[in-house]
């Protein structure tokens, strides 16, 4: 029996199937089609797609425990719904899924609303499982990296409220852990709930300082206007994602992304490590190539 990543050639799949691939793990990666990335060998690719049932009950007849990620698509409840149903149909009880901090919280923003429906089928069928609900991703950055340099300012209108920022990484390896633990467990484990949440709440200020020490030279915060975040990301991408990523900032400044306390010393013991600092994440990307 083995372990399926769905979202493998993403960032935080990726990193996944590489981690339990190290692990020893038997891993079959869910791709669209194959071949679009390398993967580790003794990695398996599997071809199916979340919203075809007939091609996802193939891939979920010979697993045992289901790493569950969607991608934030107008459809994103069906395919994690369906897919669910399919795992419970297939007898598969150890799953991990990637939700999102405050998905309670955030009532109005499409993507998070549709992640804690998921949550809410999985808390009454009493599915056991881990539900992650990480914080904004550090790794968000490097999309406006050459902006930042470029421009001498970051644009990403995160407020003051607060927000933990978490290193992909480290919600990679959280995960493994919990997959590792779950599918060597005899049997199957309780429901848990994680918030994965940064070491330290960052306002759009204090983000803008680490930059301008990383680069030695003065980077300013673009400020709190979302309308002209919107305006902005339609020009790269579908106007219903430009709104959804509006109305997530508009929470953001809101509420923060914050965990509750204790958070970060339980992530530590889960992850077998120190949670990395923006600041070294900051570092680590002015000084790659």
């Amino acid at each position: 029996m083995s372990i399926l990543v769905t979202g493998a050639t993403g960032t935080i799949g990726s990193l996944i199937t590489q981690r339990l691939a190290d692990a020893g793990a038997d891993v079959q990666a869910l791709v669209r089609q194959r071949g679009k990335r390398d993967f580790p060998a003794g990695v398996t690719e599997v071809v199916a797609d979340l919203t075809d049932v007939p091609s996802m009950r193939a891939a979920l007849a010979p697993v045992r425990t289901l790493f569950l990620l969607n991608a934030v698509t107008p459809d994103e409840v069906t395919q994690a719904l369906v897919t669910l149903n399919l795992a419970r149909e297939a007898g598969i009880e150890r799953i991990v899924y990637l939700s999102v901090i405050h998905a309670d919280k955030f009532t109005n923003v499409p993507h998070f609303t549709g992640k804690h429906t998921v949550e809410r089928m999985i808390d009454s069928l009493d599915m056991p499982a881990t539900i992650l609900r990480p914080a904004y991703f550090m790794q968000n950055d490097l999309m406006v990296q050459q902006a930042i340099e470029g421009y001498g300012l970051y644009p990403m209108p995160i407020g003051s409220a607060g927000t933990a920022m978490i290193d992909a990484r480290d919600i990679a390896d959280i995960a493994v852990a919990e997959l590792l633990r779950r599918d060597r467990a005899p049997s199957p484990l309780a429901r848990v709930t994680l918030d994965l949440a940064g070491p330290e709440a960052l306002t759009g200020a204090a983000v803008a300082k680490i930059w301008s020490a990383a680069l030695d030279r003065e980077i300013a915060y673009g400020g709190d206007d979302v309308a002209a975040f919107e305006k902005n990301l339609s020009t790269y991408g579908p106007a219903w994602l430009a709104y959804d990523m509006r109305l997530m900032m508009t929470g953001i400044q809101q509420f923060g992304m914050q965990a509750a306390a204790g958070t970060v010393a339980r992530l530590e013991a889960i992850a077998g490590h120190p949670l990395r600092t923006y600041e070294a994440f900051v570092r680590e990307a002015v000084a790659r190539p």
